[in-house]
């Protein structure tokens, strides 16, 4: 899960410095969150991992729930930039960072929703989005207590 935005975050790092030390991907890391919206995605979120939450000491804006200053970047995280891959369908992009974003900081998810953003990652990052009525079927299947193993053979029957 984590190389989906480390990857971005390589790519960045190469493009726009060359080889850092740590300290000198740390001083980027927080020069980049405090301008989340001029980066993508996948940047701003590998550089929260870089920093240290100054209140409960986790990776920032991956604390705890009821962590402000992780509550805080946890939602400045989407101004970032985000853009569509070549050959997806719109949308695509943002349905990625969501997931990811969710997945890499749960709480407050019951384990069933969790399960569900973890199994249609793959299917995600393949290029595929899913309709409303797919969302929905997901959605109601959850709401029914189905299983992992019941949204695996739905999202089989639905996208193969």
């Amino acid at each position: 899960m984590d190389e989906i935005v480390e990857s971005g975050w390589r790519a960045f790092v190469a493009s726009e410095f060359g080889a850092l030390n740590g300290q000198e991907e740390r001083d980027v890391a927080a020069m980049v969150v405090d301008e989340p919206d001029k980066h993508l995605w996948r940047v701003v979120d590998a550089a929260y991992d870089r920093l240290t939450c100054e209140e409960c000491g986790g990776r920032l804006s991956r604390g705890p729930a009821g962590c402000g200053t992780c509550d805080r970047a946890n939602g400045f995280r989407y101004v970032a930039i985000e853009i569509d891959r070549p050959g997806v369908p719109p949308g695509n992009e943002h349905a990625i960072r969501v997931n990811v974003s969710v997945v890499r900081r749960p709480y407050g998810l019951s384990s069933n929703e969790l399960v569900a953003r973890r199994l249609l990652l793959p299917y995600l990052l393949g290029g595929r989005l899913p309709t409303t009525a797919q969302a929905q079927a997901v959605k109601a299947l959850l709401n029914r207590g189905g299983t992992a193993d019941d949204l695996a053979e739905q999202l089989d029957l639905a996208w193969g």
